[in-house]
This record gives structure tokens, C-alpha cells and sequence, in this order.
């Protein structure tokens, strides 16, 4: 087990598991089953009393707050599908949840998550979304620049591309902190959270 502490607060984030990410074909793990486990650790995380939020990706209609700048790969695209930035049922509408909405691929930049985690005294995350390469690891590498510990539940995240998945589990997390399944982050949070 690559994760060895977790701290008396920490929060589950989760990236970007909403209507129209979770349907789009990812690997290695399906959609549904990157939701199952995240929403297993948010019920864990839940009953401990330990913040969970709920990231979601989302943009104006005409895509004004997109991030600007040119790319190789284009823009944030052109119109989507009514509700594909709703939060997934299996994990939305729970009391005491924190919703973040970004308009970026980064969970901090332009939002108050920062706030959020350090008025509850929040010391550590554990991250769990779609896309790994994307917004995990930019939120990650956030969350690591403001201090944070950071565990990463790599069997509750996937890609678009199999590659990117592994060359930010394998090069990139281990960097930023520490990484594990889902069942030896509850084990350790049934350890060291009763």
C-alpha cells in the first residue's frame, strides 16, 4: 500500500463526474465504475463526517468563460447537450456536500475551493474524477503548490486516452503524493477515522 496517513481532516474531491464526462468512453476503468467507487468514498467520507465535494466542469453558452489562449487541440468546443455539466445521481444532493463549479481544468483556479477546504481545516485530499490527465492532475498539482497532502484513488479515475492515464499515475503522481485503490483508502480511513 502506497498510502500511509491520512490526516484527522481530510476531504474527497471529485473531479468532474458529471452527465457528459461519464458517458464518454474512458479507460482503463468505465465511466460507471470510476462513479461507483468515488461515490463508495464519499459515503465513507460522509459517515465520518469528512468533507466531500463535487466538482464540476461548465461553461456559458457561448463559451465566454472558457479559458482563452490558442491551442493545438482547439478550444472548449462548441455547444454541448442540455445537462451534461450535471453532478451524476449517484453522487449529487447529499446534505453538508460543497459544490464547486471551474471554468478551467484545475478545481482551484477561479474558484473558492481553496476557502472552502481551509475553513474547515482541511489538511489533505484525496482526488477521484475523470479526466485523470486533465483535471486530476491539474487539481492535483494545485493542491500540492497550496500545501495540501494528496492521496489519489487511482482505480476511481480514468481517461480519454490510456497512455495519458499512466503517465500521470505512474510520473506524475508519485511527485505529488501518494496514491492507492479505493478499498486501501478505506481501509485506512476505517484505521485512522474509526
Amino acid at each position: 500500500m502506497s498510502v500511509t496517513a491520512l490526516d484527522p481532516r481530510t476531504a474527497l474531491v471529485v473531479i468532474d463526474l458529471q452527465a457528459g464526462i461519464v458517458a464518454a468512453p474512458v479507460v482503463p476503468y468505465p465511466g460507471a465504475e470510476v462513479v461507483a467507487r468515488s461515490a463508495e468514498l464519499a459515503d465513507a467520507f460522509r459517515a465520518r463526517g469528512l468533507p466531500v465535494v463535487l466538482v464540476r466542469v461548465s461553461f456559458a453558452a457561448d463559451g465566454a468563460d472558457a479559458a482563452p489562449g490558442r491551442t493545438e487541440a482547439g478550444g472548449a468546443g462548441g455547444p454541448r447537450p442540455q445537462g451534461w455539466d450535471v453532478v451524476v445521481d449517484d453522487l449529487a444532493g447529499r446534505p453538508g456536500d460543497i459544490t464547486v463549479t471551474k471554468h478551467n481544468w484545475g478545481a482551484f483556479h477561479g474558484t473558492d475551493l481553496d476557502v472552502q477546504l481551509r475553513r474547515r481545516g482541511v489538511t489533505q485530499v484525496v482526488l477521484t474524477g475523470i479526466a485523470t490527465s486533465i483535471g486530476v492532475e491539474s487539481t492535483a498539482r494545485a493542491a500540492h503548490e497550496h500545501g495540501y497532502h494528496v492521496t489519489l484513488a487511482t482505480d476511481a479515475m480514468s481517461d480519454m486516452d490510456a497512455e495519458a492515464h499512466d503517465n500521470s499515475v505512474r510520473r506524475i503522481f508519485p511527485r505529488l503524493g501518494e496514491s492507492g485503490s479505493t478499498a486501501e483508502i478505506l481501509e485506512l480511513l476505517a484505521k485512522t477515522h474509526g
